[in-house]
């Protein structure tokens, strides 16, 4: 089901219920498709303002990129139902013989593997949209930017979130190794991007002070 589809308030029905999916993952992929989306409102407020003709073809290209980071972050929504599926589903498999218990574990390894793969997309972009932030409020127009501030926390809830549907997946791997690899990509991205929000947070609210 592709829940960009729906309405809003569908979706987080939807979200409160017990079904599997949306879930954590798709939720934090379209909060971050939200905040990328307050930073390219601002870009859009900048245009064709006299005040910042200097910057005109520069917000023209952040534009674009946050264009870009939307639609991936949004057709991710989707994709992280897509991907919890087959996992839901390996949960399921009977376990019984040795050699019920072999599939299940090697199901599983695949689905596990796949289900890391969404939640890891997302915090790159989240990533990318929050150094789109950064250019958006260096370059932006000051009376939407409240609205960067916004963003940029958004995109770091999002960043965060993606990141615990990570770690839940790669601590149920038998492949300590390989898991290992996936939690230092998503803690590298961890340590880079949510020092930046912040940054980029603080920077916004002192102008209000």
């Amino acid at each position: 089901m592709d829940f960009t589809k729906q309405s809003y308030t569908t979706f987080i029905r939807e979200l409160a219920s017990k079904e599997p999916v949306p879930g954590g993952g798709g939720a934090s992929a379209l909060v971050g498709a939200i905040g990328t989306a307050l930073g390219n409102m601002v870009g859009s407020l900048t245009l064709g303002k006299k005040k910042y003709a200097a910057v005109q073809d520069a917000i023209l290209e952040l534009k674009a990129k946050a264009d870009g980071l939307q639609k991936d972050l949004l057709a991710y929504v989707a994709r992280d139902a897509e991907v919890f599926e087959p996992l839901a589903q390996a949960y399921g498999l009977p376990n019984e013989t040795e050699e019920e218990k072999t599939e299940k574990s090697r199901v599983m390894e695949d689905a596990l593997r796949n289900a890391c793969t969404v939640p890891l997309a997302v915090m790159e972009k989240c990533g990318e949209a929050i150094r789109l932030h950064k250019e958006f409020a260096a370059k932006g127009t000051a009376i939407a930017i409240s609205d960067v501030g916004v963003g940029v926390a958004f995109c770091k809830a999002a960043l965060l979130g993606a990141s615990l549907n990570v770690f839940i997946n790669t601590k149920s791997m038998a492949d300590r190794s390989y898991a290992e690899s996936v939690n230092n990509q998503a803690r590298a991205l961890l340590d880079t991007y949510t020092s930046l929000a912040d940054e980029i947070y603080a920077g916004v609210a002192a102008r209000f002070n």
